[in-house]
């Protein structure tokens, strides 16, 4: 695990927020929300339905960080759901040259969306009641007012979770707040 770099590039993670009967895919990057959609009442997130919501990502990839684009230096991640592993995704990913940064399988402490996003939604539909899907709908979307600085302070929090997670060479460990000692930060 010492040969492990967190990448510089800017890295673009996915998350699903799911309820009873509805689910929301957001994907962000340091600057703020890149895409995001709600999944169609009914629709079952598969490889074929995934695949086409890359694509609209990429679309959005390329008209909202056209710098990115152009030269593919922007990577996804995403967990390790059975939609995200399948070998026609691998393959799709592939031919797109869209790079992934694995994720450890039960590392949720490793996922943005996980110790950031899902806080951020937390707090914006905590204890409300919502009338519809529509309703929702328009609430969850207040996560795109979330400031660039707190996009910003996930990144350096996740850049500083992995290194602390090399440095314990994949040990478990608690917290932000270490003697481990990181160079740079």
């Amino acid at each position: 695990m010492e040969d492990c770099q967190f990448p510089t590039t800017k890295i673009i993670p996915s998350v699903q927020i799911k309820s009873q009967n509805n689910v929301a895919d957001f994907f962000f990057d340091i600057r703020g929300i890149v895409h995001y959609e709600f999944v169609p009442t009914g629709q079952t997130v598969n490889q074929v339905y995934y695949l086409e919501v890359l694509e609209r990502l990429r679309e959005e990839v390329r008209w909202k960080r056209p710098e990115l684009f152009a030269n593919n230096s922007w990577i996804l991640h995403h967990d390790n759901a059975p939609a995200h592993m399948v070998l026609s995704m691998r393959e799709f990913l592939a031919t797109k040259q869209i790079t992934v940064l694995e994720h450890p399988a039960y590392s949720p402490d490793l996922s943005p969306n996980d110790f950031f996003l899902f806080p951020k939604i937390k707090e914006i539909l905590k204890g409300r009641h919502f009338d519809d899907i529509d309703d929702i709908r328009s609430n969850t979307t207040a996560l795109k007012t979330i400031p660039q600085n707190q996009f910003q302070n996930c990144f350096e929090g996740w850049t500083r979770r992995w290194h602390r997670c090399m440095t314990s060479q994949g040990k478990y460990f608690e917290g932000d707040h270490s003697s481990i000692q990181h160079s740079g930060l």
